[in-house]
């Protein structure tokens, strides 16, 4: 049995000289330590001899098992060490390389626009309202001057959910829960910047949903020429120190008087041209006066106190701004129209 036991020892480690997997190595370790391997297949025998020669037996199979295990061993921590180095090899990176460039994002030109009419707002001490999209009746029109059945209530073709109950069609709404917040205390001084919806067909310069910025102050002797020298300071902070503007009348039921605002034409510079259509001018907002009946309806006394207020739309100082020919554009998202203001 001693011998046969030398026989083993030599056998194995002469195979596992030349074994160059970590998988064959594993199967040599079965072949020969296994439970049924050729080692306890040998041991098996030791119940035929005398008590003298069992350990003496013993201790040469324990030689043999550690002889085999530690040749398994160093094999196994070669093949793992080989196996880390040819990961190491494929997982390496060159520090050197430059890097990918990744694509510079933008503000969306709506965005950028509201944030700059904000900035102009802010800077002239007022501060920003918000208010609900889906407004009541009562706050979108009849607190505006519009009661029921009032033919003014056609300029805006509305998206009712209920009765009483739509998507506003004007950021007004917030001025009159602003004035109605303040219960009477002025000065009143806030911009209401927010999407609207109205029921138009979508076409260069018409959406169903657009984003408006209106404008609402309230105080003790405010008149007419402040609203132009707010609204001009405006223009000429959006287009330029010789952008000027002109007030034409017009009629809105929540302002008296009321006036549409022109600013020279940001192309010709006021000259003519096919954009301005030769008049050298181009529509730019709506304003006026806050209508008696609105300031008292908000809670104000309007043999104390006046007002006034301007709405204008976003889309609509973008186009201009930017010299953009479609309102379509800031919708479709389309990159390569939008990469333009990356490198504004």
């Amino acid at each position: 049995m001693k011998e046969r036991l030398e026989e083993l020892r030599v056998s194995a480690l002469q195979e596992l000289q030349t074994v160059e997997s970590a998988a064959a190595l594993g199967e040599l370790r079965v072949k020969y330590l296994g439970k049924k391997g050729a080692l306890t297949e040998i041991l098996r025998g030791m119940g035929g001899l005398s008590a003298e020669e069992r350990p003496v037996i013993g201790e040469v199979a324990n030689a043999v098992r550690s002889a085999i295990e530690g040749v398994i061993n160093e094999k196994q921590e070669a093949f793992q060490q080989e196996e880390t180095n040819n990961r190491l090899r494929k997982e390496t990176i060159d520090v050197t390389l430059p890097g990918r460039a990744l694509p510079r994002a933008a503000v969306h030109p709506l965005n950028k626009t509201a944030q700059e009419i904000e900035d102009v707002f802010l800077g002239l001490g007022f501060s920003i309202a918000e208010g609900p999209e889906v407004e009541t009746d009562y706050f979108n029109f009849e607190a505006l001057n519009l009661p029921k059945n009032h033919p003014a209530r056609d300029m805006q073709d509305s998206f009712y959910i209920t009765d009483e109950i739509l998507m506003r069609t004007h950021t007004s709404p917030v001025q009159v829960r602003t004035m109605q917040a303040k219960g009477g205390a002025t000065p009143v001084k806030v911009i209401c910047p927010g999407k609207v919806y109205r029921r138009d067909d979508d076409d260069a310069t018409h959406s169903f949903q657009f984003n408006q910025i209106e404008g609402l102050v309230i105080g003790k002797g405010i008149r007419m020429s402040d609203l132009k020298g707010t609204l001009l300071h405006f223009v000429q902070q959006m287009f330029g120190a010789q952008a000027q503007i002109r007030l034409r009348p017009s009629f809105f039921p929540f302002t008296e008087p009321s006036a549409e605002v022109d600013v020279t034409c940001v192309q010709c510079g006021g000259h003519g041209c096919r954009m301005c259509k030769g008049t050298g001018w181009l529509e730019i907002l709506g304003c006026g006066m806050v209508h008696p009946s609105v300031l008292e309806m908000g809670g104000y006394d309007p043999e104390e106190v006046s007002g006034f207020a301007f709405g204008m739309g976003v889309e609509r100082i973008a186009l201009l701004k930017y010299g953009i020919d479609d309102i379509r554009h800031f919708y479709t998202n389309d990159l390569r129209f939008l990469g333009q203001f990356a490198r504004m």
